[in-house]
Order: C-alpha cells, then structure tokens, then sequence
C-alpha cells in the first residue's frame, strides 16, 4: 500500500431519502391526531421530507381516502383548510358521529372543562393555544369534549397560521339561563388575587349534571 492510497479519505454513508410511501405513512399517522390544520413547511418538517415529496404524498392520501385508488372510499376525508391540512369526518357521516359522541360522553363535566369553557366565553374568539396560554395547561382534550358536546364551535380559521378560532354556542347560554354574552357577570370580582382562575358561571357549583343543565 502506498502513502498516496493511505491517504485516501474514507466515504462517508448519506442518509437515505424516505419512499414515497414512507412519507405517505409518516404525515398519515402525524394527521390521524393532529387538531388543527397543519401547514405543508410543519408536515414536511414533522415527516422529515422535502416540500415537494409532502405535496406528491397528500395528493396521494386524498385520492386513496376518495377510493380513487384500489380501496373503497373511506368515511373521512383529507382536505386543505385555512392554508393547512386536517382528516375531517365526511359530511354524510356528520349526524352519525355527532349522536355517538353524545351518547358515549358523559353527562358531567369537569372542573377543567368548566374552567376551560370560562375562558372561552370570556375570551372569544380565541384559539386553542391561547386557552392553553391563559390555563398553563394542555387543553387540546377538554376542547373537544367541549365541542362534542355543543358548548363550543369553530368560529373561523386564521387563513395565515391555520389555528381555529372557538366561541361559545347558544346551548350554553340555555344551560346557563341568560339571554346574551352580556349578562355573564365581571370577571374581576371572581377571582380573589389573580391567581385563583376562572369560574363561577351564575348557578354553576362546578358540574353539569344529567342532560348539561347545571345544578
């Protein structure tokens, strides 16, 4: 062996590229749990795959989740919301799904999903991460109950950062027993030193019992 040949540097293994259908997989199991529309730059940066390969893979799981491909049509959907990407239930499943949740959820809420709901309705329009700001918890659970359960909507999405904006429903305002938003009482007497949190809805000891109406 010569100087020159033990001179020579020793190559180094490139990571390998995902498939295609690795990618596919990848933003299908990061969208099965996703809340909120993911913008392509998240789900290629959460994938670990160029832009352009996040693109081809959507458009793949679009035509699949149709049954354009060899598989039926499935009963959710993948559609581009507000700029970003979410599974939907399709619309004639809609009714189907809204009267499982009701029946499976309890009829109790709890004191977080109060709380929660007290931020809304003070707050509102306000998205996810914000009610999380204010609670310094994660809310993304409790926002859905209270979704289900019809207390909360989805106003509007952010066209540029894709994050959906709640409000409250008229059914909370029946289960409260006041006509309009401006009948809440002021939040400041509620709270004895800033720090306690919300709370403290007219009639509302701290649960909603049997169908929702409070005790």
């Amino acid at each position: 062996m010569t100087s020159d040949e033990t001179a020579m540097p020793t190559a180094t293994a490139t990571p390998t590229a995902a498939t295609a259908t690795q990618v596919e997989r990848r933003l299908e199991a990061i969208l099965m749990v996703v809340d909120e529309p993911q913008s392509v730059i998240a789900l290629a940066a959460a994938a670990g795959a160029p832009v352009p390969a996040v693109r081809a893979a959507l458009a793949t799981l679009c035509a699949d989740f149709d049954g354009e491909a060899s598989g039926p049509r499935r009963g959710f959907e993948l559609r581009e919301v507000g700029g970003g990407w979410r599974i939907y239930v399709r619309a004639e499943h809609d009714t189907l799904v809204t009267d499982f949740v009701t029946t499976q959820t309890p009829s109790r809420l709890s004191q977080a999903a109060l709380e929660t709901l007290a931020v809304v309705a003070y707050k509102q329009p306000i998205t996810r991460g914000a009610i999380a700001g204010i609670r310094a918890v994660n809310v993304d659970s409790v926002v859905r109950t209270l979704v289900a359960r019809g207390l909360i909507t989805e106003r509007f999405t952010d066209a540029e950062t894709g994050a959906i904006h709640y409000g409250t429903t008229d059914a909370l305002l029946t289960h409260l027993g006041i006509n309009s938003l401006e009948e809440l009482p002021p939040i400041s007497p509620l709270l004895d030193d800033g720090t306690s949190g919300f709370g403290g809805f007219p009639g509302v000891e701290g649960e909603f019992l049997g169908e929702g109406m409070p005790r």
